[in-house]
């Protein structure tokens, strides 16, 4: 049985319309009816195929206002490094003794940055890290010498826009009580630097369709050619 709230969230939205992006943001207001801040996604169907190097795409960007939430960081480090990173405000740094815990399952974090010469180590916890998505790696800028910076992106919300095996990017772009013109910001923040991801092998369309939903609210489709 479809409840009530649901049946006034569908009899609000045109599934065969495409939205203009301020008028999509503000539907996905009108039509909430959850009681928590839930989160606003943005999701992406590209004309590409990631089983070609070229086409994999994967870019990650901070956003003008961030995601609405404490990201907490890791950073696994020796010597100056360390300093640096707790300096940039990461909420915890080390080494040894957090590949320990890591392995002991702990995993209360929600982004790890490390130096490269630490790779080793983490690479053999790749069972525990991979699934929950914790592995750091190059092109999310999680593995680097500047470890100020990568942890002052992530602290302010970096995200990451990666391209899945089926030629979909989703990811979180804000929350529903973050105002109309800081959720617009930040789409159109992640939809250029998408826009400059596109592979030269693309021949077409780049962008096929491109949907904004919160969490417990229907996809709304976005005339994306609009935005630039």
């Amino acid at each position: 049985m479809i409840s009530k709230n649901k049946k006034n969230t569908i009899s609000k939205v045109d599934n065969d319309k495409f939205y203009s992006l301020s008028d999509a943001i503000s539907l996905i207001k009108d039509v909430s009816f959850a009681k928590f801040d839930e989160s606003v996604d943005l999701s992406f169907k590209l004309n590409v195929d990631p089983r070609h190097a070229e086409e994999n795409i994967r870019v990650t960007t901070p956003l003008p206002h961030g995601l609405g939430k404490d990201v907490v960081v890791l950073v696994i480090a020796n010597g100056p490094k360390e300093k640096e990173a707790a300096d940039a405000g990461a909420d915890f740094v080390g080494n040894k003794e957090y590949l320990d815990k890591i392995k002991g399952g702990w995993t209360d974090i929600d982004k790890i940055v490390a130096t490269p010469d630490m790779m080793p180590q983490l690479a053999q916890l790749g069972k525990i890290l991979g699934p929950k998505g914790l592995m750091p790696n190059p092109k999310s800028g999680t593995v680097t010498m500047n470890v100020s910076e990568s942890v002052k992106n992530l602290k302010m919300g970096q995200v990451e826009l990666r391209v899945e095996k089926n030629g979909i990017v989703h990811l979180a772009c804000g929350r529903l009580s973050f105002s109309d013109e800081f959720l617009f910001d930040n789409i159109t923040k992640i939809y250029s630097v998408l826009i400059k991801s596109r592979p030269s092998s693309v021949k077409g369309s780049f962008i096929e369709n491109m949907y904004l939903s919160s969490t417990m609210g229907p996809g709304i489709k976005i005339e994306h050619l609009s935005l630039g």
